[in-house]
């Protein structure tokens, strides 16, 4: 099939990230989001962040404002019913992504394969929302988009060949490396990194070492650039319990329980960088 125009449904950080990335390769981009106030900051993330790939020498003004042409707005979801391709970057909630993807059943042609950008959710269960379970699969990208070379994606039993050898096209046009995953819960990445963190969580919680020691032992021992508390703090520590929630559900593995002092910090606002405290505070840095 011949890509021309993809939808990415979200613009928060995921999705301005995997627009930019698109529109910067030669795609042209019909973005969605739920408002125009959503919409505009998205937006506004990806001028700023191509804005600084220009600054540093990654991208010509040339190519930056001819990328920037590519890209177009809205807030319908029926404008992505001319796009070759979509991909779903909403919030990280199964049942909303269940009501995208039936949704884009309804919109899109046949033969359009709708992808999902989920880090750790079933990818069947939205496929069993559309009439064309075979043209969905997951296409994870990580954070941030621009600049993480991985994408790893996430064939359900019903992925059909020709769909993932169109996405892995895809995301190779992309300058991305592609991994491939079974579409169970976390698949590679956060089937890893989940309870790595929680472990974390839970030596801080129980006082066998200080939070700032914990992050230095990893970064310096293991040569990680972020420690797991901090990495917490970057991803958001209500979407790591989120996730942590959703596999231990579904698996009922110990590894993936949450530890009280996750759950206690969610419920207090201490999400990480993005609302100014989590482990540390940022209360005095600009927020991302």
């Amino acid at each position: 099939m011949n890509v021309k125009t993809v939808g990415v449904v979200g613009c928060g950080l995921m999705g301005s990230g995997i627009v930019e990335v698109l529109a910067k390769n030669g795609y042209n981009v019909i973005v969605r989001e739920v408002n125009d106030d959503f919409l505009q900051k998205g937006l506004a993330r990806v001028h700023a962040s191509t804005q600084k790939a220009v600054d540093r020498n990654k991208l010509t003004a040339d190519a930056r404002k001819e990328a920037l042409t590519r890209i177009v707005g809205t807030t319908k979801l029926e404008d992505l019913n001319i796009c070759d391709y979509v991909i779903e970057a909403a919030v990280e909630n199964l049942n909303l992504k269940k009501d995208i993807f039936e949704r884009l059943d309804a919109i899109t042609r046949p033969e359009v394969i709708l992808a999902s950008n989920t880090s750790s959710l079933s990818i069947a269960e939205m496929a069993a929302k559309t009439h064309k379970p075979d043209k969905v699969l997951g296409m994870h990208f990580f954070n941030p988009v621009p600049v993480m070379p991985l994408l790893e994606i996430v064939r359900s039993f019903m992925t059909s060949e020709d769909t993932y050898q169109t996405s892995r096209a895809l995301g190779e046009s992309l300058g991305k490396k592609v991994i491939v995953a079974k579409d169970l819960p976390g698949f590679i990445v956060n089937a890893l990194l989940v309870p790595y963190q929680l472990d974390a969580i839970r030596f801080y919680e129980n006082g066998l070492a200080s939070k700032e020691d914990i992050d230095t032992g990893v970064r310096l021992g293991l040569n990680h650039p972020m420690g797991p508390l901090e990495l917490c703090d970057f991803v958001g520590v209500d979407t790591v319990l989120y996730i942590a929630d959703e596999m231990y559900a579904e698996t009922k593995d110990p590894r993936y329980a949450a530890p009280p002092l996750l759950r206690r910090m969610v419920a207090a606002g201490y999400h990480g960088r993005k609302t100014g405290k989590g482990f540390y505070d940022y209360s005095n840095q600009a927020k991302s």
